[in-house]
């Protein structure tokens, strides 16, 4: 096991040594309450007083190892993971935007989704430790994306996923050569089962905030948008929320950079979350956390028990972040409209982050000259039942020039 960093509780504090796998704060996950979001998640430290004076160029040539919990690049997957595309915009429906917009594309990582970046780095730990078999809970992006992570790795991969994930990601999965685990039941049951086989088979477990390389794999991102941004800090940022690990991954990086002296203030980070699905911005604040049944058309990102609540909730306070949420309608509008101005086509988890920056700009909440970001987690293509209300595919013409003629009238083109 390495020891360039250590593993420190985010509820009370106490720091563990990295010489072993360790999941959750031993004292804190003593005390979970049945129904409620898991205590005791690790946060992973390095140590930022010997990295003082570092300048980011340094952290950028060395693929930002000095900062993630693995000892040799050459322990990822031979795949391009991260270093997507940052598209700017600036325009939407033929008005010229008074602010700067970005898109950040991770749909372009290697299974089409944000989770390749956690996938990835769990599976170089594991490599690095001598471990073989990864299992996950998932609603099938973070499943689909372990899969295919293990399989150019040469891993196994175990995905317990409910029965009724979308059909592309559960074929994802299997085309990978992962072992399918359908369940009948919700996301929770899929992740409470995963534990319990984790434990009786002795399986490295990926599962989103329970293993806490998840969120370092997901604060890549931040580092790739202050390079992109040539160095500088977004005024916003747009991010999707479910269970709250994405979100933690974002501050967590940039906090990193923070603690370094690279950057001088914390960017405004904005969690957007399904109004069907907001148990975590809706939890926040409260003494006693309740969950309100998940009914939302984004998958990806209903969550009745957000598994990492505690540390998004404690980012968003300190950091004086601000949450939205948006109906499935605006989800679907907003990914009609990204679609048709930028040839981006994003699931409905994806969506909705665009549909928060939307209900913003609507709003009047986007000052003039800022700059703002939008993470685009994942393809359209992931769940393509989600976009079909839009439209109605045409029936066939007829094969010669007269009936096209007639419907390109019909069609108004």
């Amino acid at each position: 096991m390495i020891s360039k960093f250590i593993y420190q509780c985010n509820d009370c504090g106490i720091q563990i040594p990295a010489g072993e796998i360790v999941y959750l704060c031993p004292g804190c996950s003593e005390k979970q309450q049945p129904g409620q979001p898991p205590l005791g998640v690790l946060k992973i430290v390095y140590d930022y007083k010997a990295l003082s004076g570092i300048v980011f160029q340094e952290l950028e040539d060395n693929r930002f190892l000095q900062l993630l919990p693995v000892q040799d690049m050459k322990s990822f997957p031979n795949l391009r993971v991260g270093h997507t595309p940052l598209y700017e915009i600036d325009q939407l429906n033929g008005h010229i935007n008074d602010f700067e917009l970005y898109l950040k594309d991770d749909s372009q990582n290697p299974t089409f989704s944000f989770k390749d970046r956690a996938s990835a780095l769990v599976s170089a730990f594991a490599k690095e430790n001598g471990i073989d078999t990864i299992v996950a809970a998932s609603t099938g992006n973070a499943g689909s994306s372990l899969a295919g992570i293990c399989a150019a790795q040469g891993q196994k991969a175990v995905i317990f996923a409910p029965s009724t994930a979308p059909k592309a990601k559960l074929t994802q999965i299997m085309m990978y050569g992962a072992t399918l685990v359908p369940v009948a039941g919700n996301y929770d049951s899929a992740f409470d089962l995963s534990i319990e086989a984790t434990r009786r088979f002795g399986w490295y477990n990926r599962n989103t905030a329970f293993n806490p390389l998840t969120v370092e794999g997901k604060k890549t991102v931040s580092f790739e948008l202050f390079s992109q941004l040539h160095e500088n800090t977004p005024d916003f940022i747009f991010v999707p929320v479910g269970d709250g690990v994405i979100i933690s991954g974002v501050y967590k990086g940039f906090e990193d950079l923070l603690l370094l002296g690279i950057i001088e203030k914390m960017p405004v980070i904005i969690a957007v979350q399904a109004a069907g699905s907001s148990n975590l911005v809706g939890n926040i604040g409260k003494s006693e956390f309740q969950v309100t049944p998940s009914h939302t058309i984004a998958d990806s990102i209903s969550v009745d028990i957000p598994r990492n609540f505690h540390m998004a909730a404690d980012y968003l306070t300190k950091y004086h972040g601000q949450t939205v949420t948006v109906s499935d309608d605006e989800i679907i509008k907003a990914s009609s409209m990204l679609a048709k101005n930028t040839g981006i086509f994003t699931e409905p988890a994806a969506a909705a982050a665009f549909a928060g920056f939307l209900d913003y700009k609507t709003r009047s909440m986007i000052p003039k000259g800022s700059t703002n970001v939008v993470l685009l987690t994942g393809s359209g293509l992931k769940d393509l039942s989600a976009v079909q209300t839009l439209f109605d595919i045409p029936q066939a013409v007829a094969p010669d020039i007269d009936s096209v003629g007639m419907f390109l009238k019909a069609a108004e083109v």
